[in-house]
């Protein structure tokens, strides 16, 4: 499926993406909180600059600029950022926002201490070209021993199980419950899958139903710390679930600095 079906996908997606959520703010507290730790313990306590490269309505970047971190958040669908804006006002946040193709950073070299990419944002790119293209832009744009930060779905697990239907997810709004859940179709290559995306809301005695469609790359861990190691980033390690308390796995990886030189070392005092 083209990019431009991924930007139809979130452009549709923006106004009704807090409702995949039981409740959004909590979430976005919870997972800031979490990603800070693992942020501040590859880095020290900070504030330290992020970008957040695929932003989609500020879940992530929200909680980490109102946690006091220098925050910048980036995504493909200029509605998604134009509601990450307006949410980060109304939380009294400070988010420069901007809509950028992750493979096209419109950023300087080392202009981040962190690069972040959340909710399995990576997968939408369907080639390896496309993934190495996204992790050249976000090694040039860290600084020298500065942090990436990727998360994505157990594809590890899915990839030999091939579920059809993840779990539904229900929320609760002043008109009532609204049901989300997910059909995936997966390709015969058994590694890509088409996502028809589905949203049940409260439409007087009856609901309105509401379907967006995407194809994602279920890149298991293996593939992706290839990837993130074929483009120049060292110390990969995988923070799973069960240890960081975060709801997907999340990759860590650093771009190395520069070995020092016989010109470049200190004096003795």
């Amino acid at each position: 499926m083209s990019e431009l079906s991924v930007r139809d996908f979130y452009d549709q997606l923006a106004h009704d993406y807090h409702l995949i959520f039981r409740d959004w703010d909590a979430s976005m507290a919870y997972q800031a909180e979490v990603l800070d730790g693992i942020l501040r313990a590859g880095l020290g306590t900070g504030p330290h600059r992020v970008l957040d490269c695929s932003c989609g309505i500020g879940t992530q970047a929200i909680g980490l600029a109102l946690g006091g971190h220098r925050v910048v958040a980036a995504d493909l669908s200029p509605v998604a950022t134009a509601r990450a804006a307006a949410e980060a006002a109304a939380r009294g946040a400070v988010l420069p926002v901007t809509t950028a193709d992750m493979r096209q950073l419109p950023f300087g070299p080392s202009c981040f201490d962190v690069v972040l990419s959340a909710d399995n944002a990576l997968p939408h790119l369907l080639r390896a070209e496309d993934v190495q293209a996204a992790l050249a832009g976000m090694l040039r744009v860290l600084r020298d021993d500065g942090l990436l930060m990727v998360t994505l779905r157990d594809y590890d697990e899915a990839r030999r199980t091939r579920p059809t239907a993840p779990p539904p997810q229900v929320s609760q709004t002043r008109e009532g419950r609204v049901v989300t859940f997910q059909l995936w179709h997966w390709h015969q290559d058994g590694e890509h899958y088409d996502l028809e995306h589905f949203q049940l809301v409260p439409d007087g005695r009856s609901w309105d139903v509401r379907v967006r469609r995407t194809t994602s790359w279920a890149l298991t861990r293996g593939q992706l710390t290839d990837f993130v190691t074929a483009a120049g980033f060292t110390d990969v390690t995988w923070h799973l679930p069960d240890s960081s308390g975060f709801h997907q796995p999340v990759l860590t990886a650093r771009r190395p600095a520069p070995p020092r030189t016989a010109g470049s070392a200190r004096p003795a005092p």
